[in-house]
Formats: C-alpha cells, sequence, structure tokens
C-alpha cells in the first residue's frame, strides 16, 4: 500500500494566482510559509523557515482565489507531485508542489465585532401561510 499525504499549516507568502485552463479548469498556486524551532547544543532557540508552493484545481482554486490573502493562516491536506520541464536554456528543471485536496482558513474573522449588512433594504414578500392539515382530513 502507498501513501502520498501531505498536511500543512503556515501562513501564505503571496496572493493566490488564479487562471483558467484552455479547457476552463480553474487552477490557483500560492505559497505557504512553516517555521521549525528547535534549540541546539547550546541551548540557543532556532528557527528555520520551509517554503511550500500549493497548487489547487477546480472549485478549491476558485474558493482560495477569493478568500485566501497573503499573510493568512491556513491549513493545505493533499498530495506531493513534481513536475519537470525544459527552460528556454534547455536546462531541466523540477518543482516539487503540494496538489491541495482540501483547505482550512485559521485566521479569525476581520470585522467580527461589526453587525452584518442588510442583504436587502427592501423587506421581502412573504409567500402567504399554508393552512393547517388535520388528521380527521386526510382520506385514506
Amino acid at each position: 500500500m502507498d501513501l502520498n499525504k501531505v498536511m500543512v499549516i503556515g501562513n501564505v507568502t503571496r496572493d493566490p494566482e488564479v487562471r483558467t485552463t484552455p479547457s476552463g479548469v480553474s487552477v490557483a498556486s500560492f505559497g505557504v510559509a512553516t517555521n521549525f524551532s528547535w534549540k541546539d547544543a547550546q541551548g540557543a532557540q532556532q528557527k528555520r523557515a520551509e517554503f511550500h508552493n500549493i497548487v489547487a484545481w477546480r472549485k478549491l482554486a476558485e474558493i482560495i482565489g477569493q478568500y485566501v490573502k497573503k499573510g493568512s493562516r491556513i491549513y493545505i491536506e493533499g498530495r506531493l507531485q513534481t513536475r519537470s520541464w525544459d527552460d528556454q536554456s534547455g536546462t531541466k528543471r523540477y518543482r516539487t508542489e503540494i496538489v491541495a485536496d482540501n483547505m482550512i482558513m485559521l485566521d479569525k474573522r476581520s470585522g467580527a465585532a461589526e453587525p452584518a449588512p442588510e442583504a436587502s433594504a427592501a423587506p421581502e414578500a412573504q409567500a402567504p401561510a399554508e393552512p393547517e392539515i388535520n388528521v380527521e382530513d386526510i382520506p385514506f
């Protein structure tokens, strides 16, 4: 049995770039930074950041493009994928990415203390109430 599963919690390093393929499929790409900290042999606190390339497809890409911004705290779940291409000078290039399957935004909502805006200024017309059905009125 094989397993290719990645779970990352970190901060978005750049605003997502959302594109559409020629066949009409949405794709978003952005970066996430994760931090690792430890104490060295002298007891000093050390930190190192890792940078991850994230790719999301279809509906998830559209949602990410709409709601995720640089600096957002985010949970990404997906799989690792490495792709290769030849650059303009003919050199083989490689890029390892996390292909996102799931995303959870971890930021507290901004403006949570503000009241929600009204959906519409005019009151909605209410449908007439349905008459109550008595058990005695049912023919069977």
